[in-house]
């Protein structure tokens, strides 16, 4: 966003896209959503369609607009689940620890 917009702050893009003043920023938040699209379907071909759930995280997913239209595009493919917050980094490293502790397997896909 930062090099197509001159910005990350991604309420200001959305807000710039929604209100039809910005052709570039609707433009951007269109090809974001669709390179997002693009990557959970391919995710799903790798899982050979077996996927139980859609999870949208991080900051963006307080978007609606971008999460809907997430949503337009993958939906078809399973449940669809928006969890806002930054705090993917820390889910994760917590999940590792659980991993090398032996309190949670590992998931091999």
């Amino acid at each position: 966003m930062n090099a197509y917009m001159g910005t990350n702050d991604m309420r200001a893009i959305e807000a710039s896209a929604i209100s039809g003043n910005d052709p570039k920023a609707k433009a951007v938040l269109d090809a974001f959503c669709y390179q997002i699209a693009k990557e959970i379907g391919a995710m799903a071909a790798v899982l050979h369609g077996k996927v139980d759930q859609i999870i949208l995280t991080g900051g963006i997913a307080y978007g609606k607009p971008v999460t809907d239209a997430i949503a337009d595009y993958v939906s078809y493919i399973s449940g669809i689940t928006v969890i806002p917050g930054e705090d993917e980094l820390l889910a994760l490293a917590q999940g590792g620890l659980r991993v090398l502790k032996g309190e949670e397997e590992a998931k091999i896909y």
